[in-house]
C-alpha cells in the first residue's frame, strides 16, 4: 500500500520541534530587544555622535576628585551654617563656569537633636551604659521627627519589623505591648514604615540597627516623617511669607509618629539582642541573620531610653545653573542632585554631587566649542532631601504647572558611587535610550568594553538570569504542550496557543523589568516628579548598598580606600548621565518608546491576575492595556518615520513639535487628580508607594485596596477593589488617548 504524502502545512508538528522554534523566538525576542539594528546614520545623528564624543573625551577623574574633596570637608546637614557654605560652593561653580546660574529659598521644618541616652540592665543584675553616637561625634545619631521621650521597658526583637514578623512573634505568645522594639534594617521595609509598624503594634520605642559584617560601629540617621515634602506646607511650596500650617494642626501631627525611635549599631545591637531570653528566633529569621540575636525575648534586659528633640522653621536653598536652549526654550531637561548630608556625606550625597559639578564643566566646555542645545537644560542642586525630599518637592509644588507642560524629563542622580555594579531605574519609555546611551559610555571594570556590554554580562543583563528564565518558560511550555497531546481520562487543559504566547512574552518582559527598576519608591527626589507632576525620569547609580551609609564614616577618605579609589565609577555615571541629557536635549524627536511602556503594563496586568480571585474582573484593564498597546505602536511608526525626514521645514517642524509634545504629556496620563486613599498627594496610578511594603511595586491604589479589604463584607471588598482596577483602566486610557493627540 503506498504511504499517503505528507503535506507540510496541514501536519501537525511535533512538541520537541514546537519547543525548539519557540527556544529560537525567545532568544531572537531577547535580542532583538537589547541589541536592536541601528540604522544608517543620518546627519542629525552624526552631530549627536561627535557632541558625544566632544562630551566624553572631556572627562576628568582627578578633578571630579577634587570637587568630592572640597564638598566633605565639614558635615553639611541641611539648615546648618555648613550646609550654607557648601550652598554658595555649588553656586559659585555654576557662575565660574560661565552658567546662568540662581537660587529658589524655602521655609520648611526641619528636626534637630539636643539629647539623648540609652543603658541597659542585664538579666544577671548587671548595667550598662550604652553609645548612641560614633566615637568622633560629628553630628548626633538620630532619627529626624522623631517625638521626645523617655521610656524604661523590656527589650523584644522583631526581625525588620514586618507585618508577617509581628504574627510570627504573636503566633509564638510574644506581645510587644509596651517594649522597646529592636528591629534591623532591610526586609523591604524603610526606617519610617517600621516605626510606624511598631507603633501600631503598641510598642514604646523602636531602636533600627544596621546589619554589617565591617563599620560594625556606625550609626545610621535618617527621617521618620510620613510622606514627602515640608509638613507645613502639603502640596504647595513653602515660600517666604506664604501660608502654612500650625504645628499642632491634625494634617502636620499625622505626618510624625508618635513613639520615639533612634538608630543602632550593629555592635549595641548585638549587646543588647544577645542577652535577651525567651522564644528561640524562629528559623525563617536566623537564616539571614547577621547578629548574635538567639531569643526573641521580651526582656530580661530592661533598656532606659531617652530622647529630646526640637523642630525647627529653617530656610533652605536650591541652586540651579541654567543652558538656555537654541530652538525649543520652553521645553526642559533637568538634571538634579541632593547636596545635604547627615554628616560629611562622600557618598550620600557628594559623589552625585560632584559629578553634577563635573558636567557643568563639561557643559560649559562644549558651549565654548560652539554647542547650543536644542532645548533648555537646568542642573539643579537640592537641599534638605535627607529631611524627605523637601527642597525637590517644594520646588515642583510650586512649578507644577510649568512641570506639566514644558518638563521633557528628570535624570536624577542622588549617590553616584557607592559599591560596584550598575543600577538604573527608569519610567518605561526611556528604557531603550538608556541601554543606548550605556552602550557609549567605557566600562571602568573592564578594558575595551562599553558599560551596557558589562552590565549585560553580569551585574544589569544576567546571562545567566536569563537562560534560567529561558530554561523556565521552555519547561512550562514543554508541560503545557505535553498535556495538550496527553490522552488523559479527564484531564482539563487550561492553557491555550494564546496563552503559550503569552508564557514567552511575560519571561522576555520579567527579565527586562528585573533589569532596568522602576520608579515606586520614595528614596530620592525623582518621586515628586514621577508620582506628583508625571515627569518622564530615571535615576541611577553604581553599587547597591555600602556600609557607612548614613553614618560618620561616610567620608572622602572612605570614597578613595574602599568606594571608587581612582574615581572611575564617577567617570562612567557622568559619562551616562550627560549623554542622556544630550540626547533628551538635541534629538529633534524625543528618544521616547511607549512601546516599551506597554508591554509593562501588560506585564502587571498578568502578574495582578495571579493576585486576585474570580470575583474581580481584570477585564476593564485588559482592553485599556491594548488601547495603549496600539495608541503606542501607532506613535512609534509615526516617530520612526519623521526621524528619517532630513528636510528642514515650518511644516516638519510643526509634526515633531507636535509629536514630541505628545510623547511628553502620556505619562501625566497616569496621574489622577484624587490620588492614592489616605496618601492624595501620590498621584500616580502606575508608580508610587503601597501602603503594603510587600505586596506590589505597581498599580499601587490597587494594592492598597487589596490590602485595606481585609475586614470588609464580601461585597465591599469587591467593590473596593474593582473601583481602583477601573481607576487604573481609566489611567491608562487617558495616556493612551494623550498619546494619540486627538479628542474623543
Amino acid at each position: 500500500m503506498m504511504s499517503k504524502p505528507m503535506n507540510v502545512l496541514t501536519t501537525k508538528p511535533s512538541p520537541l520541534s514546537t519547543m525548539v522554534v519557540l527556544l529560537i523566538i525567545c532568544i531572537l525576542g531577547f535580542y532583538a530587544l537589547h541589541f536592536p539594528h541601528s540604522p544608517t546614520p543620518s546627519s542629525a545623528s552624526q552631530n549627536l555622535s561627535h557632541l558625544e564624543t566632544a562630551f566624553l573625551s572631556t572627562s576628568s577623574n582627578s578633578t571630579i576628585s577634587a570637587y568630592l574633596r572640597a564638598l566633605t570637608l565639614h558635615p553639611h546637614l541641611a539648615g546648618t551654617k555648613p550646609a550654607s557654605d557648601v550652598t554658595s560652593y555649588v553656586l559659585n561653580h555654576f557662575v565660574s563656569m560661565g552658567l546662568e546660574a540662581h537660587t529658589a529659598s524655602y521655609t520648611t521644618l526641619l528636626s534637630f537633636p539636643v539629647h539623648s541616652s540609652l543603658s541597659a540592665r542585664f538579666g544577671d543584675g548587671s548595667s550598662a551604659s550604652l553609645p548612641l553616637s560614633e566615637a568622633s561625634v560629628v553630628v548626633m545619631a538620630y532619627h529626624a521627627y522623631s517625638p521626645s521621650g523617655s521610656v524604661q521597658a523590656r527589650a523584644v526583637f522583631a526581625n525588620y519589623g514586618r507585618e508577617r514578623d509581628y504574627l510570627a512573634l504573636a503566633a509564638m505568645g510574644v506581645s510587644v505591648r509596651g517594649c522597646v522594639v529592636v528591629v534591623r534594617k532591610g526586609g523591604g521595609m524603610g526606617r519610617g514604615a517600621a516605626v510606624e509598624a511598631a507603633e501600631k503594634h503598641g510598642a514604646a520605642a523602636v531602636l533600627v540597627y544596621g546589619e554589617s559584617d565591617t563599620w560594625r560601629e556606625g550609626f545610621e540617621r535618617g527621617h521618620v516623617m510620613r510622606g514627602i515634602g515640608d509638613p507645613l506646607t502639603p502640596g504647595w511650596g513653602g515660600v517666604e511669607g506664604g501660608e502654612t500650617l500650625g504645628l499642632e494642626d491634625t494634617e502636620v501631627l499625622k505626618r510624625f509618629p508618635k513613639i520615639p525611635s533612634m538608630p543602632l549599631s550593629a555592635e549595641v545591637a548585638d549587646t543588647i539582642l544577645s542577652s535577651l531570653g525567651g522564644v528561640s528566633v524562629p528559623p525563617e529569621w536566623r537564616s539571614t541573620l547577621r547578629s548574635k540575636a538567639r531569643h526573641v525575648g521580651p526582656g530580661p534586659t530592661v533598656l532606659n531610653f531617652t530622647y529630646q528633640g526640637e523642630k525647627k522653621v529653617a530656610t533652605i536653598q536650591n541652586v540651579f545653573a541654567v543652558i538656555k536652549g537654541s530652538e525649543e526654550p520652553d521645553r526642559h531637561v533637568l538634571l538634579g542632585n541632593h547636596r545635604d548630608a547627615w554628616t560629611y556625606g562622600a557618598v550620600d550625597p557628594s559623589s552625585g554631587t560632584a559629578a553634577l559639578l563635573d558636567i557643568a564643566r563639561r557643559f560649559s566646555v562644549l558651549l565654548g566649542l560652539g554647542w547650543k542645545p536644542r532645548r533648555t537644560i537646568i542642573l539643579c542642586s537640592w537641599d534638605a532631601e535627607e529631611f524627605g525630599m523637601i527642597g525637590s518637592t517644594e520646588w515642583v509644588e510650586q512649578n507644577l504647572i510649568n512641570l506639566g507642560s514644558k518638563a521633557v524629563a528628570y535624570l536624577n542622580v542622588d549617590c553616584a558611587v557607592q559599591g560596584p555594579g550598575f543600577f538604573v531605574g527608569s519610567t518605561p519609555q526611556l528604557d531603550n535610550l538608556i541601554l543606548e546611551i550605556m552602550k557609549k559610555v567605557k566600562d571602568p571594570d573592564s578594558e575595551g568594553v562599553s558599560l551596557y556590554e558589562n552590565w549585560a554580562a553580569g551585574g544589569g543583563s544576567n546571562n545567566v538570569m536569563l537562560m534560567l528564565l529561558l530554561v523556565k518558560c521552555l519547561l512550562q511550555l514543554t508541560t503545557v504542550m505535553m498535556l495538550q497531546s496527553a490522552k488523559i481520562a479527564k484531564l482539563t487543559v487550561l492553557f491555550s496557543a494564546q496563552d503559550l504566547r503569552s508564557v514567552v512574552t511575560d519571561q522576555i518582559w520579567i527579565l527586562s523589568w528585573r533589569l532596568i527598576q522602576r520608579l515606586s519608591g520614595v528614596d530620592s527626589d525623582f518621586a515628586p516628579f514621577v508620582q506628583h507632576a508625571g515627569v518622564p525620569s530615571i535615576d541611577m547609580y553604581y553599587g547597591k548598598d555600602f556600609p557607612v551609609y548614613h553614618t560618620a564614616f561616610d567620608s572622602y577618605n572612605w570614597m578613595v580606600e574602599y568606594g571608587d579609589p581612582f574615581f572611575h565609577h564617577h567617570v562612567a555615571v557622568t559619562g551616562v548621565w550627560g549623554l542622556l541629557a544630550i540626547h533628551l536635549a538635541d534629538s529633534s524627536v524625543l528618544p521616547f518608546n511607549y512601546v516599551s511602556y506597554a508591554n509593562e503594563l501588560q506585564l502587571y496586568r498578568n502578574m495582578l491576575s495571579n493576585l486576585v480571585d474570580q470575583q474581580i474582573s481584570l477585564h476593564p484593564l485588559t482592553t485599556s492595556i491594548q488601547e495603549f498597546s496600539s495608541a503606542a505602536k501607532e506613535t512609534d511608526d509615526e516617530l520612526k518615520k519623521l526621524r528619517l525626514q532630513e528636510t528642514e521645514g515650518c511644516s516638519v517642524d510643526m509634526k515633531k513639535r507636535a509629536l514630541n509634545d505628545r510623547l511628553v504629556l502620556a505619562e501625566k496620563g497616569f496621574l489622577d487628580a484624587d490620588g492614592l486613599q489616605q496618601r492624595q498627594w501620590f498621584k500616580h496610578l502606575v508608580f508610587g508607594p503601597s501602603s503594603d511594603h510587600e505586596r506590589l511595586n505597581f498599580f499601587p491604589g490597587i494594592a492598597d485596596s487589596m490590602t485595606t479589604s481585609n475586614g470588609l463584607s464580601e461585597r465591599e471588598r469587591v467593590a473596593r477593589i474593582q473601583h481602583e482596577i477601573w481607576r487604573v483602566a481609566r489611567a491608562i486610557r487617558r495616556a493612551a488617548s494623550a498619546l494619540r493627540g486627538g479628542f474623543t
